[in-house]
């Protein structure tokens, strides 16, 4: 299990955003050939991961497999033609899941490196500037109104209310 930074380095800011930079940068070139399987892939991404997170209790690998989720949308909204808002949610998302990694690896220190999300009862109260800065990005993640996330989510669902994909916008609000 690698130390919180490197998570935080790989699953918010490098590795994720530099797979999903590139298929934005290479999108013409795949968007003919794989267009349908990449769609499918993601749907089961987004509820697959989901599913497994809700009966997970290692503490970065829920917050690991919300990555893979969100990854899974990301990759949803590039392949229906919205590249600037799957840019501006990736963006949106490495910062604020790196801040989640990197208070959450303040805790593991703290619990003598137990990662199990039952062991943290009562440490809340003990990190109070910690609890804010990770409410924050999680209700930001979440789409909670006037935050970062919530513009992000609120363009893109708009965006299938004006075209024609409605039933896909549908399927995105009850998914997320």
């Amino acid at each position: 299990i690698a130390p919180t930074p490197v998570s935080s380095l790989v699953h918010s800011s490098t590795l994720v955003t530099a797979g999903v930079y590139l298929l934005i940068r290479y999108k013409p070139i795949i968007i003919n050939n794989y267009n349908e399987y990449l769609l499918l892939i993601s749907r089961i991404t987004i509820i697959i991961s989901g599913l497994i997170a809700n009966f997970e209790c290692d503490f970065k690998k829920i917050i690991a497999l919300s990555t893979l989720r969100q990854l899974g949308f990301i990759i949803r909204i590039l392949f229906i033609n919205i590249e600037k808002l799957a840019f501006i949610h990736l963006i949106i998302h490495a910062i604020f899941k790196s801040l989640i990694f990197l208070c959450t690896g303040r805790f593991i220190h703290y619990i003598n490196r137990r990662q199990d999300i039952r062991d943290y009862r009562g440490i809340i109260k003990i990190h109070p500037l910690k609890r804010i800065i990770i409410t924050f990005s999680i209700l930001s993640l979440c789409g909670f109104p006037f935050l970062c996330g919530f513009y992000s989510k609120d363009l893109i669902i708009e965006y299938f209310f004006i075209t024609e994909l409605r039933l896909e916008g549908v399927h995105f609000g009850l998914h997320y």
